[in-house]
C-alpha cells in the first residue's frame, strides 16, 4: 500500500540524481511513497532571483495538475521556495539545505502545521542556525551539521560521506515518524 506521492524538487544545480535527493528518494520508497521527481533544468531557464518563487510555484502546479497532490515533499535549496506551497496544504516536508536566509522561506517553514524535517550546515551561508534553532523550537526536527557547506560537504571525502550517511539515516527515522 502506497503512503502517497513524494514531490522531489531539485536545487538550482542539484539534479534529483545527485547524493541528497538520491538517498532521500530511496528512503521514501523503501518506506512505501511514490517517488516523483521534477527535474528542472541547470541552465538559463532557471530563473533570477528576484522570479524563483513565482517560478518553483508554477513548476510545482504545473507537475501537481499532471499527477495530483502531492502527500509530503522532499526539496533541495531552490527547491525549498515550495515552502509555501507545502505550508497552504499542510504538507509534511523534508527540506534539504533551505534557504533559511530568505524569509518568505523561512516564514512558510515556520507557518506550515505538518512535519517538517530541516537538514543544513553551518558553512552554508545560506542557513541561518538562528532561525534553524526557532524552528526547531516551533515542532521542527533539525539535522544541522558544523562543517558542512551548501552541498552539505565538508571538503574531506571520508567526512563528506559520514555526513551523507548522517542526512539520509535522518530522512529514514523522520519518515519513520511520519507512518
Amino acid at each position: 500500500m502506497s503512503e502517497g506521492t513524494a514531490l522531489l524538487l531539485p536545487g538550482r544545480n542539484y539534479p534529483p540524481s545527485a547524493p541528497l535527493l538520491h538517498f532521500a528518494r530511496q528512503a521514501v520508497e523503501q518506506h512505501g511513497w511514490t517517488a516523483r521527481p521534477l527535474p528542472w533544468a541547470s541552465d538559463a531557464t532557471t530563473p533570477s532571483e528576484a522570479a524563483a518563487d513565482a517560478w518553483v510555484r508554477r513548476h510545482v502546479e504545473e507537475v501537481v495538475a499532471d499527477g495530483g497532490e502531492p502527500a509530503l515533499v522532499v526539496a533541495k535549496s531552490l527547491g525549498t521556495r515550495a515552502a509555501p506551497y507545502a505550508a497552504e496544504r499542510g504538507l509534511p516536508a523534508i527540506w534539504l539545505t533551505p534557504l533559511l536566509v530568505v524569509p518568505a522561506v523561512a516564514e512558510a517553514i515556520a507557518a506550515n502545521p505538518a512535519r517538517q524535517l530541516l537538514v543544513g550546515g553551518l558553512a552554508d551561508e545560506l542557513w541561518d542556525p538562528a532561525v534553524a534553532a526557532r524552528l526547531a523550537e516551533g515542532g521542527c526536527d533539525v539535522l544541522e551539521v558544523p562543517d558542512a557547506d551548501h552541498g552539505m560537504l565538508t571538503g574531506d571525502a571520508v567526512r563528506s560521506a559520514e555526513v551523507q550517511y548522517a542526512v539520509a539515516e535522518t530522512t529514514d527515522l523522520f519518515l519513520r515518524s511520519l507512518g
